[in-house]
């Protein structure tokens, strides 16, 4: 049975219980609205701790003006029944004024990693992620944290995050999980409508033109990334569903700098506007072996 805290004190009391039984201690930070993406990621955490606590917390911080913080959606019953069911023992719920005083006054920077892509595009979006993730570290200070590889920027902002401020935390990243039809799972897609979500295909379908024109030997980016546009524009233009393509591109995995040529590893990176969604996805890239 899954026990609901709602209180820092009383959530940092579990886990110091638990940690007394020798217990480790695995995290798994959502907003809840839980699909089988987050579920992978309480599976990876259950079988790798002995305590795993989820938190549902839809953070006001990381969203940028205009977003749709109040129409985020918040299904805490079904949430809290999806955590039970794999094995979930604590479910931390704190509203914003139990993670926020009024007067507060540090915030996290979250650095050059947050600069480009999203960033760019979500004004204060990272500094919110960065602020409350150290925060929720600081609660619950887990030996392991779950994240997901379909967030990229987010995952490598958060690593960053944990060895520059010495937090102690290891973060495991975990594969996307996708529909049969390559879309990959997000809470934003209950936004879509049918039409839209058939135009949605697009994205997933321009990282599959990166990663068959790099396993075909394209090594050029400016030509990749051409031909993520290419497939990108097939789809949306057989659709009625208006679309803008924010970034199609292939980046250093590491630095998240954008890429002249795929030397190494490499990651594509797409986002676009599906009606008023906005929706990202990426993917590895190697080059043959030779």
């Amino acid at each position: 049975m899954i026990e609901r805290i709602s209180n820092k004190a009383e959530l940092r009391a579990a886990v110091a219980a638990a940690r007394k039984e020798g217990k480790r201690v695995g995290f798994v930070p959502t907003m809840g609205a839980l699909h089988e993406g987050h579920l992978s990621l309480v599976r990876a955490a259950c079988a790798r701790t002995d305590l795993v606590v989820a938190s549902i917390f839809v953070n006001p911080t990381q969203f940028s003006p205009g977003e749709d913080f109040e129409a985020y959606p918040r299904p805490i019953e079904a949430d809290l029944s999806a955590l039970s069911a794999e094995g979930v023992e604590v479910a931390f719920t704190p509203t914003p004024a139990t993670m926020y005083a009024p007067d507060t006054q540090v915030t996290v920077d979250p650095g050059p990693l947050a600069a480009r892509w999203e960033g760019a595009l979500r004004a204060g979006h990272f500094a919110g992620v960065a602020t409350v993730v150290a925060k929720l570290f600081s609660i619950v200070r887990p030996d392991l944290a779950f994240f997901g590889e379909k967030d990229y920027q987010q995952l490598k902002i958060i690593e960053r995050l944990v060895l520059d401020l010495d937090l102690g935390v290891g973060i495991v990243a975990c594969p996307t999980v996708r529909e049969r039809d390559g879309l990959a799972l997000s809470s934003r897609n209950a936004y879509l409508s049918a039409q839209e979500r058939q135009t949605a295909i697009a994205v997933p379908e321009a990282l599959e033109a990166a990663a068959r024109a790099v396993a075909w030997g394209e090594l050029d980016v400016p030509a990749i990334e051409a031909a993520m546009r290419d497939a990108f524009q097939v789809r949306v233009a057989a659709s009625d569903v208006a679309v803008s393509l924010d970034y199609a591109a292939v980046i250093d995995p590491a630095t998240l700098e954008p890429l002249e040529r795929v030397a190494g590893t490499a990651r594509a990176i797409v986002a676009a506007h599906v009606g008023t969604t906005h929706l990202i996805d990426n993917c590895p890239l190697a080059p043959p072996a030779a």
